[in-house]
């Protein structure tokens, strides 16, 4: 009997994804510059070179880290934080909302099984508010890009928006609001690691060979990653600070006053793309005239509303709890560039 071989023919749709890949796109953007403007092409490779050769120390750093916690299972310690009384839980969600060393995809059931168990909403807003806008890799990107002032800053705004939150839910609940904020059931976990929930972090993890393992798994993975989205985001910016006009850019985002920074904020829902792209594209827009204050809640709006960070809240809660957090989240980005320009 002959076997048939399915093949699969090729479609329209599978090239396209191809061409969408940061690695497709990353090399198509000198080709085409070459192409286009061919007197600018080796400035733009080389910008790009530089930027990405002057940040892979922390990139290194930022890899070696958040592997070292995933093999030691430190999802747990996070856990540990959402119990006791309700104002300690918001304080502790929004200090280690940050240092959370969660995929996109155990965020969700992470947070959906807190609120099943009964976990006040305050503090699960605080730790959501917070966690999009900072974890160790970003902090080493950010410091790399931007520099440590505004890599600090970034945390500490991150950290004031999951406090802001919290408290403001807490305030809001204790008028009868948000008395019932669970859309679904908690999701089932998708296999990427220790359960969050339960178990105690190993942290000496090079004694079980399981545990390194997934250490060189993350580590290989989350290099693999880091390097894709960063030589785009260089890429990108080349391609900003070559062709954009500096006084387009400080007519919109640049001077000071609340304007800049609001319409910053506004800009960075559809324009973010995520914490490693965002440094790059910011140092960019800042080259060419943007405010501190206005970079400062760039990153905050977009961060917030990026569309991980969005899909995790829409799929759990109810729209009023959906429209409170993306409230909070654009209020907190313009009260952040506000203080930051002012600091700055």
């Amino acid at each position: 009997m002959t076997e048939l071989n399915a093949t699969h023919t090729p479609r329209i749709g599978d090239y396209l994804k191809r061409l969408k890949s940061p690695w497709t796109l990353t090399l198509m953007i000198p080709v085409i510059v070459a192409i286009l403007d061919q007197p600018n092409a080796v400035p733009v490779v080389t910008f790009a070179v530089r930027a990405l050769l002057g940040t892979l120390p922390y990139i290194v750093f930022a890899v070696i880290m958040i592997a070292g916690l995933k093999a030691a299972g430190a999802e747990s310690v996070i856990a540990g934080i959402f119990k006791g009384r309700e104002v300690r839980m918001i304080v502790l969600a929004a200090l280690f909302g940050g240092l959370a060393p969660f995929c996109s995809c155990e965020v969700i059931p992470f947070i959906a099984g807190l609120l099943a168990l009964g976990t006040p909403l305050a503090p699960v807003m605080a730790f959501w508010l917070a966690s999009p806008l900072i974890d160790p890799p970003t902090l080493l990107i950010a410091a790399g890009t931007l520099g440590w002032p505004f890599a600090i800053g970034k945390a500490v705004a991150a950290v004031g928006l999951g406090l802001m939150g919290g408290f403001a839910i807490m305030a809001l609940q204790s008028r009868g609001l948000f008395t019932s904020p669970l859309r679904v059931q908690p999701a089932k976990r998708c296999g990427c690691g220790p359960d969050p929930m339960n178990g105690k972090p190993a942290w000496a993890f090079w004694h079980d060979a399981a545990r390194v393992d997934t250490f060189k798994h993350e580590f290989a993975q989350n290099a693999l990653f880091l390097l894709k989205w960063l030589a785009f985001a260089y890429a990108l910016e080349a391609l900003l600070v070559t062709y954009v006009p500096a006084a387009l850019i400080a007519g919109l985002v640049g001077g000071e006053g609340i304007v800049p920074i609001a319409t910053a904020a506004v800009v960075g829902v559809p324009a973010y793309l995520n914490g490693f792209v965002a440094p790059a594209l910011i140092a960019g827009l800042m080259e060419q005239g943007m405010s501190s204050g206005a970079a400062m809640a760039f990153v905050i709006g977009g961060g917030v509303t990026s569309i991980p960070a969005m899909a995790a809240v829409w799929s759990l809660v109810k729209r009023q709890v959906f429209v409170a957090y993306i409230g909070l989240g654009m209020a907190g980005a313009v009260l952040s560039g506000i203080v930051f320009q002012l600091v700055a």
